[in-house]
């Protein structure tokens, strides 16, 4: 009753966040010299008509009222017309969105699973020439911008050795052929018994996930090392090696569940930061995400469909750390979710 309890508290919490952040990216957006109008508005419009577009939604008006329309839209589901997408904002988000949302947690199976991995290992060998190593990839990755790695990657294993696709989400052959359930192609072509296009697919991913995830490999490497350490190093450790355990059973057991627990905070922010990511590897690898909408929009400065990027992203990411501060609670029993 009290995890029920903390849950509603913390989503009543994120009203005014979300509240917060819409303030802001639309001020930026009205600040950036675009016409808001511009995505209603096209050659064949006549004047009156075109008047009549800044009437209806209130482009005639200061910007505080343009703010308190477009926030009524937004709660009722009207947020706006993308001229990228050449849809609704809430249509291009959800046929855009499964990609993305595939990306993501390919990025973050990889980066989760190899980041812990390296990390524990890491810090039971200290010091050693595995150590060293590790340290310096993981270095490397907090360091390396991730359009640089991906073009990196285009030119090794698509130019050179020539053993992966080097764009796209799918091959030329299924272009037409993507059945269309749930929108997520690996779900939807298992669903369908395409096994064909599960395989194409995947591959086409494997690229655009790692480059993602090498920074969250980074980050959660040297998080899991120096809390690993540290809890090697308390007491009950040190006692369960005393009672003669396993050592298998001493890591596993007692010492890797206590080090995850700061570590499980930093996943919740590395996923906001694979999906801020996300924009860079999709316009590079030609995926046909939200990133790469956002980044389009962008260049044409469709105000509205990069309104509703940020506030569905900023979203996002509080229910992510939502989640994580829940896994949080569960993972160390002395939080109090007050």
């Amino acid at each position: 009753m009290r995890l029920l309890n903390y849950i509603v508290k913390r989503l009543l919490l994120i009203l005014p966040v979300i509240l917060g952040v819409s303030i802001i990216v639309f001020s930026l957006s009205r600040m950036t010299g675009g016409d808001p109008a511009a995505a209603y508005i096209n050659d064949k419009m006549t004047e009156l008509q075109i008047a009549q577009v800044y009437a209806k939604y209130h482009f005639d008006e200061p910007v505080w009222n343009q703010y308190w329309y477009w926030l009524q839209g937004i709660a009722t589901g009207d947020w706006g017309w993308s001229i990228t997408a050449v849809s609704p904002v809430t249509e291009a988000i959800k046929n855009k969105l499964p990609i993305t949302a595939e990306l993501t947690v390919f990025s973050m199976l990889i980066g989760v699973t190899v980041g812990i991995s390296l990390g524990t290992q890491t810090a039971l060998r200290k010091d050693k020439l595995f150590d060293q190593v590790s340290r310096v990839i993981s270095l490397l990755g907090v360091s390396i911008p991730i359009f640089w790695l991906a073009l990196i990657f285009q030119y090794v294993f698509f130019f050179k050795l020539g053993v992966l696709p080097i764009s796209s989400a799918y091959s030329d052959e299924f272009v037409g052929k993507i059945p269309d359930i749930t929108g997520f192609i690996a779900l939807d072509s298992l669903l369908v018994g395409n096994v064909r296009l599960f395989v194409d697919h995947m591959i086409h991913m494997i690229m655009p996930s790692v480059a993602l995830s090498f920074g969250t490999i980074a980050v959660l490497m040297r998080i899991q090392r120096n809390s690993m350490l540290e809890v090697l190093n308390l007491d009950y450790v040190k006692t369960a090696r005393a009672k003669g355990l396993d050592e298998k059973v001493v890591i596993n057991k007692h010492a890797r569940r206590n080090a995850l627990i700061p570590t499980t905070t930093v996943v919740g922010l590395s996923f906001g930061g694979s999906l801020g990511g996300a924009v860079l590897t999709e316009s590079i690898f030609a995926l046909p995400g939200m990133g790469r909408w956002a980044a389009d929009s962008i260049r044409r400065l469709d105000t509205n469909s990069v309104l509703g990027f940020c506030l569905f992203i900023a979203m996002v990411y509080v229910l992510a750390n939502l989640i994580v501060d829940v896994m949080y609670a569960y993972l160390d029993p002395r939080v109090k979710l007050d």
